[in-house]
């Protein structure tokens, strides 16, 4: 980045700077925030369609009853179709009221069994996590099993490149028409300009196609190859492949309209009413394109969108004029003579520094809003990326001031030979570390945001050992087994429920533990009930492994009913 006046001093912007300084404080002043009041402990209680349950047709939903409100733990909800992919459309809805709703996608063959898995967190912070069945048709031979959580590697890799290369083709784009519409001279041709915003564009559509390919099997966590007919439609009719099909559309309009606008040379000059509105015209398709980064990310789904949303919106369009200016410039060095780069440098000295500064604040405003409490930044490997960008850009900033004094020497005398090789060299460094900062924002784009990676952080923390709720026709038991370690100092403590959500008064416990794969047969564990619906004792875990634990409970003396979970014991 160049930072050079006319006269070689530094450029003022009291009033940029008085502005950032307002939206900052603003900014801060809308985060801060009073905390929700804790509730009481919440239990699932009834489920559609029920644990167990064959269905004629595949339901649109799955809805969840809890006792009490919850809140839903982003990406630990999924449900599995009989042939193990992911089928839920997101994360849950709802949950103040106690009732998730889980929206489905359609499947290619419905029939078989589906595993539905589940952790959310009570009003009073606690852990609440299981899972259950169901069957269309028939029952599978073998229940779906989920193979990994998350996205299969190849597709989280490709996803990242995918927005690696839509950053690129951002500054190849935005950058070199902005130069070549107002600073480029008109003895020089606009053919290279031209080429590299052209090469922009065509970064974009195949970062955008790529995204939308690969958004199918990052939503059923199959590999980069494995798309059926139905997953790309849901992934096409998402509000994630609405918005890429819309910046496709954009981009179409953009491509057909820049060489027109674009074009050097003394016709365009002397149409330059015409090139006037075709230059309006292309800022308005190239801000609307730029409005389907943030409906496609993390802003869209922040807790202050209209926030959120305009930051990225201006952090991306900061980043695409200074950095494609950057890659302009080193050519614009080598063709240019002193004389026109004396005129150039100073306003693209301006345009730069204003653009970093709105960069700084863009990203300082998203930071904000995503990170959450400030140990985050050290806790969350979104917090740990945030400050491997930060750093870089730090180190881009050096850079760039040593570029400055290089050109205020250049311009206080004749330039020997060496100057512009040496300025040259100098903003490839740039961009050269800016192209690592690229490669750490489209990782980062794909990173749980800290906001909710904190959330998950809590739940598994406040675990400590084994939760989970089973199901029965006759009660719902949520059971937590502290700290689910080797040897007899492990505390079961359960709590159960009627279908309709009332407590249920156990009569009598039976609760064994048993571990198949050593041999050890089920040894039985002492339980008391306590508090009406609550029983407590003590188990005894003498290996590591998968134990199989079967909870028998009667809740009056004619109904009883067993139920079964496997805790992994380390």
């Amino acid at each position: 980045m160049i930072h050079l006046n006319h006269r070689g001093r530094r450029p003022e912007l009291p009033q940029v700077t008085r502005v950032l300084i307002g939206v900052l404080l603003g900014v801060l002043a809308t985060l801060a925030g009073p905390a929700r009041p804790a509730s009481a402990h919440a239990v699932l209680t009834t489920t559609a369609p029920a644990a167990g349950a064959v269905t004629a047709e595949a339901p649109e939903e799955i809805r969840l009853r809890f006792s009490e409100p919850v809140r839903v733990v982003p990406g630990r909800t999924q449900v599995l179709a009989p042939d193990g992919k992911r089928i839920n459309d997101g994360d849950p809805v709802g949950g103040a009221g106690g009732v998730l709703r889980v929206a489905l996608r359609a499947v290619d063959r419905p029939l078989g069994t589906y595993l539905v898995s589940y952790r959310v967190i009570s009003a009073d912070s606690h852990p609440v996590a299981g899972s259950f069945t169901f069957s269309v048709g028939a029952p599978s031979a073998v229940a779906p099993r989920p193979a990994r959580e998350g996205a299969h590697p190849a597709v989280a890799t490709g996803l990242a490149a995918a927005r690696y290369l839509g950053y690129a083709g951002l500054a190849l784009t935005v950058g070199p028409a902005l130069l070549l519409a107002t600073l480029w001279p008109r003895r020089l041709r606009d053919r290279w300009p031209l080429r590299l915003a052209r090469c922009g564009l065509g970064l974009l559509v195949a970062g955008t196609l790529a995204s939308l390919w690969l958004q199918a099997p990052y939503a059923t966590g199959a590999g980069p190859l494995d798309v059926s007919g139905a997953d790309l439609r849901e992934a096409l009719a998402s509000p994630y492949g609405i918005a890429l099909l819309a910046r496709l559309a954009l981009l179409a309009a953009i491509a057909a309209l820049l060489p027109r606008a674009l074009a050097g040379g003394r016709a365009a000059w002397r149409a330059r009413g015409r090139r006037r509105r075709d230059l309006l015209a292309l800022t308005a398709l190239g801000v609307a394109a730029l409005v389907t980064w943030p409906i496609a990310g993390h802003p869209a789904a922040s807790p202050r969108p209209w926030l959120s949303g305009p930051a990225d919106v201006v952090h991306l369009a900061a980043m695409s004029v200074w950095l494609g200016g950057l890659v302009v410039l080193v050519g614009l060095v080598r063709r240019a003579d002193r004389r026109e780069l004396g005129v150039i440098l100073p306003v693209w000295s301006r345009w730069a520094t204003i653009a970093v500064y709105w960069l700084v604040a863009g990203g300082v405003v998203q930071s904000l809003i995503e990170l959450g409490p400030p140990r985050t930044l050290v806790e969350t490997r979104y917090g740990q990326l945030l400050l491997v960008k930060a750093g870089l850009l730090l180190a881009v900033l050096g850079g760039a001031a040593y570029s400055r004094r290089l050109v205020r020497r250049w311009a206080a005398k004749p330039a020997g030979p060496a100057a512009a090789p040496r300025l040259r060299r100098v903003i490839g460094v740039e961009l050269g570390v800016t192209a690592v900062v690229l490669v750490a924002s489209a990782v980062l784009v794909q990173t749980v945001p800290a906001r909710n990676a904190g959330v998950e952080a809590a739940a598994a923390a406040q675990a400590q050992g084994f939760a989970t709720t089973l199901t029965s026709p006759l009660y719902s038991v949520q059971v937590e087994v502290f700290p689910a370690q080797v040897g007899p100092y492990n505390t079961l403590h359960a709590f159960v429920y009627r279908p309709d959500g009332r407590p249920a008064t156990p009569v009598e416990w039976t609760v064994t533990g048993n571990l198949p794969a050593a041999g050890i047969e089920p040894v039985r564990n002492p339980i008391v009930t306590i508090r009406g619906n609550q029983g407590i004792g003590p188990v005894n875990f003498p290996l590591p492994g998968r134990w199989e634990l079967r909870l028998t409970i009667r809740v009056s003396e004619t109904e009883q009913a067993t139920v079964s979970t496997t805790v992994e014991v380390g």
